[in-house]
């Protein structure tokens, strides 16, 4: 992947210079992992709702479904609303296991763009239920109609999905470790720099430019959503500012800005933009 997505690049001349070369590559590599999951969880949840007959659109930042209250059963609750976050975390599990077993050994961005996949996943399940609580939507109707027993045990089931996604986060700071292949921003006393490039420039230019993308029909929900990724990102970073760790591999790529990843993003975007500005209707 590395050599496709960096062939025609910049090479640094300073440690500034890395570090904005990385936050590029690191928000362009955010933006695709958020789409590939994304996609995945609303792909999932329509063909689930076409399945029992549910009506409804697919629009930018929502779905919308279009069956009054009464129309629904336990069961298509359960179904519609479940099956997003399962897929969701069966790709970060895969993705995980890739990132263990075989990409960090190795050179380039892939191991990056794995390790935001395990985010973005991680989000769009446990992530999701904390943040639709909020708005009692999306995946808060599957403990709402599985347990039948009040607001305050969706609540409860919430709390501890955002603990738990903390923890998530706190654990994957190794794997952020491991992603990157620059010895010059690996190491210790540029780790701050480091995790500004990497993570939070990357979250809040990757949030901005999908409310953008999004515009204007993007519901409160999906923006929750967004926020929740500090679940993950803020234990991180402090287990990273703890981390001594700053090995990379035996032959690290260079820090170069990846043009092809940079045109691979901005068609995926228009592409997203496009099919999804005017809807798209199942049932």
């Amino acid at each position: 992947m590395e050599s496709d997505l960096t062939r025609a690049s910049l090479i640094p001349s300073s440690d500034s210079g890395k570090a904005s070369i990385v936050a590029v590559n690191a928000t362009a590599l955010y933006l695709l992992a958020y789409l590939a999951v994304q996609s995945a969880f609303q792909l999932a949840t329509v063909a689930t709702a076409a399945q029992l007959g549910i009506r409804g659109t697919w629009q930018l930042g929502r779905l919308q479904f279009r069956m009054a209250d009464s129309e629904w059963w336990q069961a298509a609750v359960l179904a519609v609303y479940g099956i997003g976050p399962v897929v969701s975390l069966g790709l970060g599990i895969g993705a995980l296991w890739l990132f263990w077993k075989w990409a960090r050994r190795r050179r380039g961005l892939l191991k990056l763009f794995l390790f935001w996949m395990v985010l973005h996943a991680c989000n769009l399940s446990l992530g999701a239920l904390a943040a639709d609580t909020l708005t009692q939507s999306g995946t808060w109707f599957v403990p709402s109609w599985l347990f039948k027993a009040g607001n305050a045990l969706n609540v409860i089931v919430a709390l501890l999905a955002a603990m738990l996604q903390m923890v998530v986060g706190y654990l994957a700071a190794i794997l952020f470790l491991q992603s990157h292949d620059s010895i010059t921003m690996m190491q210790y006393h540029n780790r701050r720099r480091l995790l500004v490039s990497a993570v939070l420039l990357p979250w809040l230019v990757g949030s901005a430019i999908l409310l953008l993308l999004h515009w204007p029909t993007q519901s409160l929900t999906e923006q929750l959503r967004y926020v929740a990724m500090l679940l993950l990102l803020g234990p991180l970073y402090m287990a990273c500012t703890n981390e001594s760790f700053e090995d990379t591999i035996e032959s690290p790529s260079r820090t170069r800005l990846a043009t092809g990843l940079l045109l691979l993003l901005s068609g995926a975007l228009l592409a997203w933009r496009l099919v999804l500005a005017s809807g798209i209707t199942f049932g």
